[in-house]
This record gives structure tokens, sequence and C-alpha cells, in this order.
């Protein structure tokens, strides 16, 4: 019934006239004769993956499906930091991460910090938020922000409980995340009540906790969210048959980046194919939610006839592991973590276009000034995909040179003992770790190895050191891992002192008690020896 409905749907709701098709040129100047509204949905730990093919014979996405037919998908969209906050304040400022100092779940924007959004109000938009933002500081866990301090200490705890599933009892529930679901009709309304009787165009945002994996109280007072929670109506929306196990080095192989990350996300224990297989249906259960979230959106402008005038994005702050890489959650330049979905649709949106070129969350800012018709700030990180998409460009080989052919993602957080740069090129990922030096980096053939199982670093020198050198051209990336390093200390010296006396208590119960309080002298005196090691 809903693929008969979407078919009919999908011939009235785009026959409008596209009201950008005659227009000026964008980039340089110019804009659409009549503004289009903007609707930008943004979910969390979704993988960019499963928006096409293989990935996405896995899960039953018909909206995603939607938006791929009748608008663009960018088949190669990654995240500037593959973490909640940081990546939300690189697509929120357009900047990369090391320019906005976002260096973990903690530390954000300055509430203050002028928007793509409050440029467009500027410039004549209505505009609203609806749910998940997290681009600012000052959110998120006591644990999460010491694990993330602390990541230099020579100690290996985990932080995280073990990752698990839970079926909802009721069969037939479809609003399993309650909270998504409360501001999904919250916008709807607006759209309904607001936006549809403005004489502006509006921007509206709309930010969902879904598929980020549910918390796990069982694991302790200061629990981290290691659940993958759903109910039997959106199981039946994954093929099971369709999953795929992922290979696993064995551990003595590993990265040692990758061991400490696996350790401490307590996944270096035995695990069994259909615990895997059962954590990864689980996860895709919570991604079909998520579209239908997305679908009820794109259905209220249908109904309210806006749709013909507004352009959709869809994206995700980063993506999920889900047991890739034995690890779950994100905090990794795999491509499980770092690849995110990036679709538009809408008036000037080139249909069932798929563009290959690399892209990332920072694009984000500009496009949307690009729409507005707003004058693009010289300092942005980030380049307008309008050139890539809309068909007031003409061919889109033409332009291919106006986004550099590399992107650039980097993570300072928690689970990683080590900060991380990522370059990703058209066949290349390059991945390298503090100075440069101390940790050896990774190479990998994404179009020989999609799998990322095979660090070819060393067999190809030449590779390994132009893309180094390409990597330290766009960022100086040693002298950024020491200004985390040197953060990191001040930070924890400052939380040490906060607490006084109750320091002991207070740190031997964070997310990581369970082997702490096994030997809490052994841990305490680890960080008084880095304390007192010089920078």
């Amino acid at each position: 019934m809903l693929l008969l409905w979407l078919s009919v749907f999908a011939a009235s709701a785009l026959a409008a006239p596209d009201r950008g098709a005659g227009g000026r040129r964008r980039g340089a100047a110019g804009g659409w004769p009549g503004a289009p509204n903007v609707v930008l949905v943004v979910s969390d730990s979704f993988d960019g993956r499963l928006t096409f093919y293989p990935g996405s014979q896995a899960v039953k996405l018909p909206f995603i499906n939607f938006m791929k037919a009748h608008g663009t998908s960018f088949l190669n969209a990654y995240t500037n930091s593959p973490i909640c906050c940081p990546s939300r304040a690189a697509m929120w400022s357009g900047l990369f991460t090391h320019l906005t100092e976002s260096w973990n779940n903690f530390k954000g924007l300055d509430p203050n910090y002028t928007t793509w959004m409050d440029i467009m109000e500027k410039h004549g938009y209505r505009t609203q938020k609806f749910g998940k933002l997290d681009y600012t500081s000052g959110h998120h866990s006591i644990s999460n922000r010491v694990e993330a301090w602390t990541r230099d200490v020579a100690f290996l705890l985990r932080q995280e409980g073990r990752p698990m599933i839970n079926l909802i009892p009721k069969k037939t529930k479809v609003r399993v995340m309650e909270g998504d679901w409360k501001n999904t009709d919250r916008a709807v309304n607006w759209l309904r009540k607001e936006a549809s009787n403005s004489t502006q165009p509006f921007v509206l945002y709309l930010g969902l906790n879904l598929p980020h994996p549910y918390p796990s109280p069982s694991s302790g007072e200061n629990f981290g969210s290691s659940t993958f929670h759903t109910s039997l109506y959106w199981l039946k929306k994954v093929s099971y048959d369709a999953i795929k196990i992922p290979k696993w080095s064995p551990l003595s192989e590993m990265h040692p980046v990758d061991y400490y990350s696996s350790y401490t996300k307590n996944c270096t224990g035995k695990f069994t194919k259909k615990e895997i297989k059962n954590i990864r249906a689980f996860y895709y259960a919570m991604c079909a939610e998520t579209d239908a979230m997305l679908g009820e959106i794109i259905l209220a402008l249908r109904q309210l006839d806006l749709l013909q005038n507004t352009i959709v994005i869809y994206t995700s702050d980063h993506g999920e592991l889900a047991m890739e890489h034995r690890q779950f959650y994100k905090m990794s330049m795999y491509e499980a973590s770092a690849h995110i979905p990036l679709l538009m649709m809408g008036p000037g949106i080139k249909a069932n276009l798929q563009v290959s070129n690399v892209v990332s969350l920072v694009d984000i800012y500009p496009t949307m000034l690009d729409i507005a018709g707003a004058p693009l700030p010289q300092n942005l990180s980030g380049y307008s995909l309008l050139p890539l998409s809309s068909e007031m460009f003409g061919n889109e080989h033409k332009l291919k040179n106006l986004h550099p052919p590399w992107i650039l993602s980097e993570f300072h957080g928690c689970n990683v003992n080590a900060s991380t740069y990522m370059l990703r090129t058209n066949q290349w990922k390059y991945i390298a770790y503090s100075d440069g030096t101390s940790v050896l980096p990774q190479l990998f053939d994404l179009s020989s190895d999609p799998d990322e199982l095979t660090n070819i670093a060393t067999e190809f020198p030449q590779v390994t050191y132009s893309l180094d050198q390409k990597l330290r051209s766009i960022i100086n990336y040693p002298k950024v891992s020491a200004s985390v390093h040197q953060y990191n200390k001040e930070q924890f010296i400052k939380w040490k002192q906060s607490v006084g006396q109750n320091y002991s208590n207070v740190i031997a119960n964070l997310r990581w008690h369970q082997d702490w309080l096994k030997e809490p002298r052994k841990y305490e005196s680890a960080i008084n020896q880095w304390l007192k090691t010089p920078l």
C-alpha cells in the first residue's frame, strides 16, 4: 500500500513547475526567482552506506528512496568528526573541527556563534528548530568528559556497557523513540499552523536522536548507550538474510588505536554470529523508524502544497559501526562510522542523480547561504553543494573542480587514545595519528578493499607520503594534537580541583567503575604520573 501511495505521490508532488529552472546561476551571484523554503532533517548515527546498494538491500527505507528518485544523493558524504557535538559544530559553522576547537562532546560552539540559520534569518527567512541540536558547549556527562581528557593516560578501562539488544514486548508499537516522534509532531504542526500561512520563505530544522543506541542503565550508575532497542513492527522492515556479518581482524593484529577503542567500548570479549547479526538487525530497524519520521515531514509538505517550493535535505552527524571492526558506536574513521547520508530534493535540484564527489558536513553552511542568495564568508571550510546538484549549473563535469577532491575528518574525544585525522580522496583513505610518528598511519584503497581490512601504508610508501603531505598542507596536525594534549590536561586539572576531597570517590565511580574499583590505587597512580609528564 505504501509503495502504491508513493508512486502516486511522486507523480503529483513534483509535477509543479520548477521555480528554479529558469533562474540565474548560483554560486557567484544570483538566486531563485522566488526564494525556496528549506527543510533540514538531521538524524544521529546513520550509516550513509544504507542509502545505496548493497547496504540498501538490508532494510526498507521508502522515504530515503523517494528522495533518491526525485533528488540528488551524495554517495561519498562524510562527517568532519565522528561524534555528536564536534560534527554538529562543523555543520552549523561551516568550519573544520580544529578551527572550531570542538575537541569533544563537551566543547562546541559558543551559544552566540553566528550560524547559517542566523544569516538566513537576516536575509528574510522565517526560521525554526526542533529536536536535537547539540552543537554548543556544556553538554554530555562528566564521565564522557573525563574519559576524553584522560585518553593519554597509560591504562585501559572499559567505558561502555557491552552492546546488547532489547525488543519491546508490544509487537505493533510504532513510536518506539517517543521523544523523536514528539519533535517530529511539533515540526509538522509548525508547518501546518505557521509555515503554510507565512508570506516569508522558511527554513525548518529537525534533529533526531535515532538511530543512536539507547542508554544502558544496567551497566551501572554512570551508564553509556549500548542498547539497540526496537519493536517487531520495525524489525519486519529488515531483510535478515541480507545482513552481512563483518569480518574481524584477530585482536593481536588490530591497529593499536583500534584495539584501545574496541576494549574501551567493551567489545573485546566473545560474540556469537547470532549476537552480531541481531545487533545489526536491531540497528537497521532503528534506521527504518528514522526514515518514517523523515516521511512524516515529506508527507506534511505535500499535504500543505509546500513540497514543490521546498528544498528538503537529509543527513546525519555521523554513522554507526554496529559491530564492524569489533566496535559499536562511532569515534572511528572506518566507513560505518564516518560515512553519512546526504540527500537533497526540491526546486532546481536534479532528480535521480548520484554524485560520487567526496563532500562533508561543512558543505551544509555554504549550501544554505547559496540557497538563500546570501554572500558566502571567505573563511569557510566548506563548499556549496549546489554546483553538483542544481539544474542551474549545467553539466556536473564542467564544475567538478569547484569542490576540492578531498575531505577532512578529525577526532579528538573519548574511546580513542590519539588524535585522529582522515584525508579521504576518490580512491584512498589515509588516516594519521597524533604527531605523525608515534602511531603508525593507515592507508586503505576503498576501490579494492571496501571493508578496510588491509592497511597498505607500508606497501605503498609513496602514496602514503604524498597523502600525508597533502594532509599537512590542510592542517598542521602535529601542532593540533599538541594543543589537544594541553587542553585535556588543563581541563582535567580544573575538574579535579573542583571536586576537591571527593575526587577519589567520584573518579572511581564513572563509567569505568567496574574495572577501576578492582585496582583504584593503580589507576589513580597512572593519572598522577600522566599529570607529572611535561607536554
